[in-house]
Parts: structure tokens; sequence; C-alpha cells
């Protein structure tokens, strides 16, 4: 069953990414907080409803017990939404979920683990991949300082392809610990450990909300569609993804993180992106290699 549970998380972050990037508005700078906040909505809702229907025994402590794995992933996120103002999604997305190759390296490096001669050729073309994705954002960044206010969004500078990159380091963290938690030593439930996600991230978001009260910032809740059908798909993925991960924690991780291929095809269809011929090598190379980490560790 994790093989279905990985498959319905890639399908459902793959949606996520798209309406999370039409809900990126370049001139609100208070844009990632208020997709924080309309994700850590649902995801409360969800948790109360999944919480009740399931009659659950969930303590307050697991809130601190699972505090180290979600504060790594809400991290991650709100570094991802507000790179989404400056990149592509078409870029941000291979670069953000290379962040496998992370959390299989750390796996590997901690637990009885080995890797492959394929595995590892696919975790140094990711890499390779990476470096040379920074190396042209950074070669682009003098020619794109004056742009149109259609253009925005799709600003490729240096500084657009540092938050992909945090976030692929800072998601590989969380990944390795949900992998310790979950499968390696099993320190928390399944049902207790996604519950405690979704409830820090709704404090999380009730913070945010006061934050933007406080700063007099308007927020309407019924016009936030984009950002709330994001948050849909991103609470139904985390969902299977706990489950997934409890499972088979070395391959999940991987596997899951190729959603960026379907990402890309996405936004190829919805937002019409567009890539230079050496942008779209270095994302194919990024992509290619979290396809062969994910097929080397099923062979």
């Amino acid at each position: 069953m994790w093989l279905i549970y990985a498959l319905l998380t890639t399908l459902s972050w793959a949606f996520a990414d798209l309406f999370y990037k039409h809900g990126a508005v370049p001139d609100d700078k208070f844009s990632h907080i208020k997709t924080v906040i309309m994700v850590g909505l649902v995801m409360g809702l969800h948790g109360f409803a999944f919480l009740l229907i399931n009659e659950i025994a969930f303590s307050p402590l697991y809130l601190l017990t699972y505090f180290p794995v979600s504060f790594l992933y809400i991290l991650s996120m709100a570094i991802g939404y507000y790179g989404l103002r400056y990149i592509e999604l078409s870029i941000s997305s291979p670069v953000q979920n290379s962040s496998g190759a992370v959390t299989a390296i750390l796996i590997f490096l901690f637990f009885a683990h080995t890797l492959s001669v394929l595995q590892i050729g696919a975790i140094s073309l990711i890499t390779l991949g990476i470096v040379l994705l920074a190396a042209i954002e950074k070669r682009r960044a003098g020619k794109t300082l004056i742009l149109s206010d259609e253009d925005k969004k799709y600003r490729k500078g240096f500084i657009a392809i540092i938050f992909p990159i945090l976030y692929c380091v800072i998601d590989g963290l969380g990944t390795f610990a949900d992998a310790i938690y979950l499968d390696e030593l099993t320190l928390i439930g399944e049902d207790q450990a996604l519950l405690a996600y979704e409830f820090t991230f709704l404090l999380c978001a009730a913070i945010a909300f006061i934050y933007l009260k406080a700063k007099k910032e308007p927020f309407k809740l019924f016009t936030e569609k984009n950002r709330g059908a994001a948050a849909i798909f991103e609470t139904t993925g985390q969902f299977f993804y706990v489950y997934a991960m409890s499972r088979n924690a070395i391959i999940v991780a991987p596997l899951i993180a190729s959603y960026s291929v379907f990402s890309v095809l996405l936004s190829r269809i919805f937002l019409h992106e567009k890539l230079t011929q050496w942008q779209y090598s270095t994302v194919v190379a990024v992509m290619s290699g979290i396809a062969l980490l994910a097929v080397s560790e099923v062979i």
C-alpha cells in the first residue's frame, strides 16, 4: 500500500504547486503569510474532523513530541511560498524536491542502508543540476533588473534560486526527521504524527493571522480561492504522505520528490511558463536524477 500512498501524495502535491503559483502575488509582500494561513486553516479543519470521525486518542504532548519535524516542514514551506513570488514553478519545483536526495543520503549515513552505483549516480546528477542551475541564474541576474509587471513573478535572479535551495535542504532534514519518527525508530504513530503536524500548522496560521491584523493588512477568507485550492491538495497529500513514510522512508522520500515532474507539466499547460535551453537542460537533469533515484530503490 505504501506505493499507492506515495503516488497519491505525488499527484496531490503537484496540483498544490500549481495553485500555490496562482496564489503567489508578486506585489503583495504578505502573500506567503496569507498562504500559511490558508494551509493551516484547512489542515486544522481536517485534523479536527479526522480526530472526531476516527475517535483517535490524541494528547497535546504529541505536539511537543513531533515539533522538530513540524517546525522543519513548516519553515521550508513558508520559504517556498515566499520564493514563488520570484521564480518560475518549472525551476523551483525540481530544485525544491531534490530534498528527496538529501533525505536518502542522511538515512544512508545514519542507518543500516546501502546505496548502489545507480543511486550514487542519481544523487550526483541531482547535485550537479542544482549547482549548474544556480550558476545560470547568477549569470542572468544582471539582465533582469528591469521587468514589466506581467513578468515580475517570473523574475530569475540568483536571490530567487536561493529560496528553493533553502527549501530543499530544510525539507530534506524534515523528511529525515520524519523517517526517524515514523520508520527507523517509530517514535510516534501515523495518526498522531498527522494530527500533531496539522494542529501545529493551525497554530502557525493563527499567529500569522494575528500578525496580519497587527499590520492592518486585509485578509478575506472567501476570496482566497487559489490558496484555498492549494491548501486542500497540500492537506490531501500530507494525509497519504504520513502513511507512506511509515512503511519505507528511504524509498518513499525520493519517489515522492518526483512530483516535480508533474508540477512542471502542469505549469506548462496552465501557466505557460517558458525556459531557456540551458535552464531546461538543468531542470531535466535534476528531474532525471530524482527519477533514477526512485527507480533504483525498487529494482
